[in-house]
């Protein structure tokens, strides 16, 4: 069987500007859309280059257990050494900010101040004893800004918890974390492939906390950059500090994180919070036009040279 590039899934609009950049590259690739299926343990997987996109976000589009069924599938493809971009280690680190704060925490990596809680009563008094004067929620299990609330009191909170309008997190966790109030109303986004830094986005927070780059998103939401009379939200900008780049790349590469991006922000002080760790990333199409840098045809590069490696791999075997 002819080795390929393999790409996990669950989100069609999201994967296509990577189809358009294999097609261009003529490498051949199979979509693996995760939402549901079947493998076989007692069987070897197909030869080839993996690549795992897989969102925390899935369960709004309604693929609840596709990061559980994605888990699955890269345990057995791990169990047979098969190349991944962005495995095991990195999904588990998609699904779930407490894990990606203490990890990134690991590496000197400042991250807001965070109380993880279960259980309405428990989110209240995790914002008692927290000690914040203003705050937000948010929810473990994200992506697109899920459970992202602004709150200035408790007692806000409590009445806000105990409303219809309360959505738990899809794991039950939801998060205390601290209000970095950004004095130039932005946050920064490094992009990340292969492990090293791309370039950098700014992105216009004045209007909301949802953050959705795709040329195609599905957030509904007015400000998204996909809409009809799309608003300049998105800038790639000749911003960074060496040092944290330098950090986020000790990060990803003990994570065995191939592909992300990591959002931060600085507060009025000067001093800089990362809150977001987005292991499948996506690029707004307009900003990267302006700035001729394309984050999708880097990474089907990179799946190229890694298929091509693992062909010649298997040409001298044989």
């Amino acid at each position: 069987m002819t080795e390929k590039i393999y790409i996990l899934h669950e989100n069609d609009e999201w994967t296509n500007p990577l189809c358009e950049a294999l097609d261009e590259l003529e490498q051949p690739y199979e979509l693996w859309h995760l939402h549901e299926g079947q493998f076989n343990l007692m069987k070897e997987p197909p030869q080839g280059i993996f690549y795992n996109r897989m969102s925390a976000s899935s369960h709004t589009r309604g693929h609840r257990y596709a990061p559980e069924y994605t888990a699955a599938i890269l345990t057995w493809l791990e169990a047979h050494n098969r190349k991944i971009f962005n495995g095991s280690r990195a999904l588990s680190l998609e699904v779930s900010k407490v894990a990606q704060y203490l990890a990134l925490e690991a590496f000197g990596i400042q991250t807001p101040k965070t109380i993880a809680a279960s259980g309405q009563q428990h989110l209240v008094e995790a914002a008692s004893q927290s000690g914040l004067s203003s705050f937000i929620t948010k929810h473990n299990r994200a992506g697109k800004g899920l459970g992202v609330q602004l709150f200035h009191s408790v007692n806000e909170l409590e009445a806000f918890v105990n409303s219809s309008q309360f959505e738990p997190s899809i794991d039950g966790i939801t998060l205390i974390q601290q209000y970095i109030k950004s004095p130039n109303t932005s946050i920064l986004r490094y992009e990340f492939v292969n492990g090293k830094f791309l370039y950098t986005v700014k992105v216009d927070t004045s209007e909301g906390f949802e953050l959705c780059p795709a040329d195609s998103c599905q957030i509904g939401d007015q400000f998204c950059p996909t809409t009809s009379q799309p608003k300049a939200k998105f800038e790639i900008v000749d911003e960074g500090q060496a040092d944290l780049i330098a950090k986020y790349e000790a990060f990803l590469k003990a994570n065995h994180i191939h592909m992300a991006g990591i959002e931060c922000i600085m507060d009025e002080n000067g001093g800089w919070y990362t809150y977001d760790v987005n292991t499948n990333t996506n690029y707004n199409p307009q900003a990267e036009a302006i700035h001729g840098q394309f984050g999708m045809k880097e990474i089907a590069k990179t799946l190229q040279a890694e298929l091509l490696a693992l062909k010649e791999q298997r040409s001298t075997i044989k």
